[in-house]
């Protein structure tokens, strides 16, 4: 086993309290990298103190989806550390973190790339710590056992990790540490007790909202109505009149009115809504969703191929006359429960931020993260820029993006103090990056077996890429990058159904609505378009949906597991009850395979869904309760977009503003949902999105066997 040598990876410390801190990242680390109080000062992952604590640095957002909790949970495994002394902290934002410095939290992945990384570092600190032991009792080291935190010699004599900490800081740190045969795992796969609610239930959690200097003053920005608009000039006299509001400030994104510590919110939102301000609308105001779905069919004839199997145009030109349909898909808000918030202050040449961020640190060819961006606002440099990372009331994508943290910086570089940016619900709903809308057109002709022979499926919305390429690149590649932009496509250019001929096309659409991440992003769509075309095709063929998808996924042993076992578990073609129906779907997403059945009736000219079942193959399963409430979590944020979600535009601004007008799903709505984990043993992946997909098509899929009608455009409105 190869060594590196002590200095490059320890440095040992006097200060009381000081044990081991061991740090393991993706991407090599340099010592001094990461500021910490600890005897160690590498990019920390972990820290053992003498008095036996085993604090986890945890490099990912929790915003509900327990990644304070799986990923010590992997460390802790290969640790061989009793779960009750594990405790959890937030890591800074840091270019040390992260594969290339791009510290996000995103796209399902924050197991799928911690697996390693993080059971590499608790291996490798057990083995020091084994070692520490070794030498202190003068015996070879395997003579020494380790479990529960304690390393046991072959008499029956112990070391507590703790008591180990300073000795096994001192030794080289060894490469390539053996790690337990998942067979030996003792808390990889078991439910534990989450470490986030706890501190939630007594509301010692930290969210965005909550943190910040006590001497922080409030602010609330007000913002061009329409998409593209700015200011052409502002009274700031009215605003100023209101009791507690202390001065008015111009920002690049509109004006913001800041109050005093005392008046706090209430004054600086009366403050904005009294404030006067004339905007240039620019050349948008006019825009509508008419305008903007015409643009988007329009835009299909200039699609470019991403995927081109066989010869599709001999498939159509010698088969029977194909089936063809159209669907679309509105724009989406993420409608997060804790509004988007940042703190900052600028002093003496550096910027403190408190907020809750899914995108910490990154390189500047993706615009940088909350650090550089809010550095750039500030007029500051990045190492001079410190991010406190807090808990997220609710993410999905929206707090990848760094508009509200830039507001922030910007706004504390014009002003003496700490200051709090707060957004309210209608600026969130309003000035969000939605989720894109779509236009798809999709035909296939069929065999004499009545399978797909051909298949075509054009694709045209906007690109999510575009928006994160800085303005520094050209635009030739600007456009090339968005014309190729896979989350537009994912789950239609990668279709799993055997066809012998297919080809998919994405025509890019420029248009000014701004467009993000949104929970399980391009699949949100394609989803619904491929799942319920192909049950099309099924009805068209006398075949049941089920039956037909599990002949065309023959190659495809994973979806077919989850398939099977939905449709075990809700003992499919089974009598339902009177007025009720069972739609299918299954899709593969972020790695893991997931396949649901929703029962559904009408009542009173509207779907409600009884029951869904929910089968997910996400490989090696972590926290089996942390995987279920995930999928029930997706289940209920895709139904909710399948009945209500719809952002509407009029006169180039939104018109939803808040949630009697962009609905929720009701907790006297929320069907009863059976979760079935059908682990492959293949390497994890993600659980945080690959619920929401297939509900949509599960759903409308029910509702075409109930009406004989076929949802092809959402929300869903029958009659």
């Amino acid at each position: 086993m190869s060594d590196i040598s002590r200095r490059t990876f320890v440095k040992i410390g006097t200060a009381a309290g000081a044990g081991l801190t061991l740090g393991i990242a993706q991407n090599a680390i340099l010592p001094g990298d990461v500021p910490t109080d600890a005897a160690f000062a590498p990019n920390p992952f972990l820290r053992i103190d003498t008095d036996g604590s085993i604090k986890v640095i945890v490099d990912r957002a929790e915003m509900g989806q327990g990644v304070a909790t799986a990923l010590p949970q992997l460390l802790a495994e290969e640790l061989d550390a009793p779960w009750e002394q594990v405790s959890f902290e937030f890591a800074p934002a840091h270019s040390a973190y992260g594969m290339f410095g791009m510290q996000v939290t995103g796209g399902s992945t924050s197991v799928v790339q911690s697996w390693e990384p993080l059971r590499e570092a608790g291996a490798t600190a057990r083995w020091m710590l084994r070692e520490a032991a070794a030498q202190r009792w003068g015996v070879e080291a395997d003579q020494v056992r380790m479990q529960d935190g304690r390393a046991i010699g072959g008499n029956g004599s112990e070391f507590t990790y703790g008591e180990l900490a300073t000795a096994a800081a001192l030794l080289n740190v060894p490469k390539n540490v053996p790690l337990k045969d998942p067979a030996d795992f003792r808390l990889i796969g078991k439910s534990l007790p989450r470490l986030d609610i706890p501190l939630k239930t007594t509301g010692e959690a930290v969210f965005g909202i909550d943190a910040g200097p006590s001497d922080t003053r409030v602010a609330v920005v007000a913002r061009s109505p329409v998409f593209g608009g700015s200011v052409r000039s502002f009274d700031p006299t009215p605003a100023l009149a209101v009791s507690g509001v202390d001065e008015v400030v111009e920002l690049e994104s509109g004006v913001a009115v800041v109050a005093s510590v005392a008046a706090g919110y209430v004054a600086a939102k009366a403050g904005r809504d009294a404030l006067v301000v004339e905007w240039d609308e620019g050349p948008d105001s006019e825009l509508d969703d008419a305008e903007i779905f015409r643009r988007l069919a329009a835009a299909q004839d200039d699609g470019r191929s991403v995927r081109d199997d066989g010869d599709v145009d001999t498939a159509f030109a010698e088969g029977v006359a194909p089936i063809q349909a159209t669907y679309q898909a509105p724009y989406l808000a993420h409608a997060t429960m804790e509004p988007m918030n940042c703190t900052a202050w600028v002093r003496d040449g550096r910027c403190t931020v408190w907020t809750g961020t899914q995108f910490p640190n990154g390189p500047g060819i993706v615009g940088g993260g909350a650090r550089q961006v809010a550095a750039k606002a500030a007029g500051v440099g990045a190492d001079d820029t410190e991010v406190h990372a807090t808990f997220l009331g609710g993410g999905f994508g929206r707090r990848a993006e760094r508009d509200y943290v830039s507001e922030a910086a910007e706004l504390a570089g014009k002003i003496d103090g700490p200051v709090k940016v707060i957004w309210a619900r209608e600026d969130d709903m309003q000035h969000d990056f939605y989720r894109p809308a779509s236009h798809h057109e999709i035909e296939a002709v069929l065999d004499a077996d009545g399978m797909p022979e051909g298949w075509r499926h054009r694709i045209a919305t906007q690109s999510i890429l575009k928006h994160m390429v800085p303005g520094w690149v050209p635009e030739f590649a600007e456009n090339l990058a968005a014309s190729r932009d896979p989350t537009t496509t994912e789950g239609a250019s990668n279709q799993p159904y055997h066809v012998p001929n297919i080809n998919v096309t994405y025509a890019k659409v420029d248009l000014p609505i701004p467009v993000g991440f949104w929970r399980s992003v391009g699949h949100t769509h394609t989803a619904f378009v491929v799942e319920s075309f192909i049950d099309e095709l099924a009805h068209a063929t006398g075949r049941d949906p089920y039956e037909y998808r599990r002949e065309l996924l023959e190659a495809h042993p994973r979806h077919l597991a989850v398939l099977d076992a939905v449709a075990e578990a809700s003992d499919w073609g089974s009598p339902v009850p009177e007025g009720r129906a069972r739609g299918i779907a299954v899709v593969e997403s972020f790695g893991s395979y997931v396949a649901e059945v929703a029962e559904v009736s009408i009542e009173d000219g509207r779907p409600r869904v009884h029951k869904v079942w929910c089968a997910i193959d996400c490989g090696v399963v972590v926290n089996p309760a942390i995987v279920r409430s995930q999928m029930e979590s997706g289940i209920v944020y895709g139904l909710t977009a399948a009945l209500y979600g719809e952002i509407n535009i009029e006169r180039g601004r939104v018109v939803q503003s808040n949630f009697h007008d962009y609905q929720m799903l009701r907790m006297n709505e929320a069907p009863e949902v059976e979760v079935l984990l059908t682990p492959s043993g293949d390497a994890p992946g993600g659980v945080g999105e690959p619920g929401t997909p297939p509900i949509i098509p599960a759903v409308t899929n029910a509702i075409f066997v109930l009406t004989g009608e076929r949802v092809r455009k959402l929300p869903i409105r029958l009659g």
